[in-house]
């Protein structure tokens, strides 16, 4: 299924995370996942959830850059193999991958994959 993420630069300084974090919650957003990644200086935070367009609204409001993507959201089985079968069928397709992140709880996984044509990995998954 097709999932918004929102993404943006904060320094790399302490604090910084915890300012971000800060706008979303006085806002009453709710985040159901998130993910950074550090380059030296900055960090790149990659958030999803549960209202984008007011999350993404009240991040501009405080000077935040932000980038709101369209990605896949795979739900997998728990077990050895899943990824791979998934990672063989877009493969097979000519899909890339610049990016993937992903959880496991109680025997249900979820991926979060940011690919080169959204629609032509829908169809190849399913």
């Amino acid at each position: 299924m097709k999932i918004k993420q929102i993404s943006v630069f904060v320094q790399n300084e302490p604090g910084r995370l915890l300012e971000f974090t800060d706008v979303l919650n006085k806002a009453g957003i709710n985040m159901t996942s998130l993910n950074l990644a550090d380059v030296t200086d900055y960090g790149i935070v990659r958030v999803i959830v549960d209202d984008t367009e007011k999350a993404a609204s009240v991040l501009k409001e405080n000077k935040y850059n932000v980038i709101v993507n369209e990605l896949l959201c795979v739900d997998v089985s728990d077990k050895p193999g899943a990824l791979h079968e998934i990672l063989v069928k877009l493969a097979d397709n000519d899909l890339n991958i610049s990016y993937m992140y992903g959880f496991s709880k109680g025997g249900h996984a979820s991926l979060v994959l940011k690919v080169n044509d959204l629609e032509k990995a829908i169809a190849a998954l399913q």
